[in-house]
């Protein structure tokens, strides 16, 4: 994309690849993550939609249908693309992940655990899977587990908002007050928007 002025002139380029050969997946593809990062999520539907026709072992296309279908809260959705990609790709990390962020939406923490343990096994380094482990096992009343885990992921991303989040409820669990408005202030720093639920429940303790 370095090539090209801005987005509108990428999207151009692309539907005139596309005009004359309407069936390569992958500029449908390159199309839909084109219209995502201008936050077009239907017309970027459309075109992964397209991807996947053309091209269906095209595993990172069913990934992105389920990150839009998360997007509008439509978990099923989410679940069904990605069990979609692992059935393609069965070593590809992500969608095990992002099944495993699903499965703990829907409380299954069981189910959830095996997805996150698969993603991490095929990749020890996936923050997302790990951050979602992490949430897990807070969700189990784990919190030594859930620590450890955060420290791997603090250690290497000290800027990964998720975790600092996800260490605030830590320590709010353990009423160590003062550390939960620390954490939470690094999530917030981070980019992370800490449930205005959590905010006052801290806040009101210091």
């Amino acid at each position: 994309m370095e090539r090209f002025e801005n987005i509108d002139d990428y999207i151009a380029d692309l539907k005139a690849k596309l005009k004359k050969n309407p069936q390569c997946g992958n500029t449908h593809y390159n199309l839909g993550v084109a219209y995502l990062s201008r936050r077009d999520f239907m017309e970027a539907e459309r075109e992964f939609l397209d991807a996947v026709a053309h091209s269906p072992r095209m595993a990172e296309g069913y990934v992105q249908l389920g990150g839009i279908a998360l997007q509008r809260g439509d978990l099923e959705g989410c679940l069904s693309y990605n069990v979609q990609a692992t059935q393609q790709r069965p070593f590809f990390a992500v969608p095990w992940g992002n099944i495993g962020f699903v499965q703990l939406q829907q409380g299954d923490t069981d189910k959830a655990h095996k997805s996150l343990k698969k993603a991490l096994k095929l990749d020890p380094e996936f923050i997302q899977a790990k951050a979602t482990m992490s949430s897990l096992f807070i969700t189990i009343g784990d919190y030594e587990e859930a620590d450890k885990m955060l420290k791997t992921i603090l250690d290497k991303y000290p800027n990964f908002g998720p975790a600092w989040n996800n260490k605030s409820i830590i320590h709010a669990n353990r009423k160590e007050w003062a550390d939960a408005a620390t954490c939470m202030a690094k999530a917030e720093e981070n980019g992370f928007d800490v449930p205005e639920d959590f905010k006052k429940e801290v806040e009101a303790n210091i």
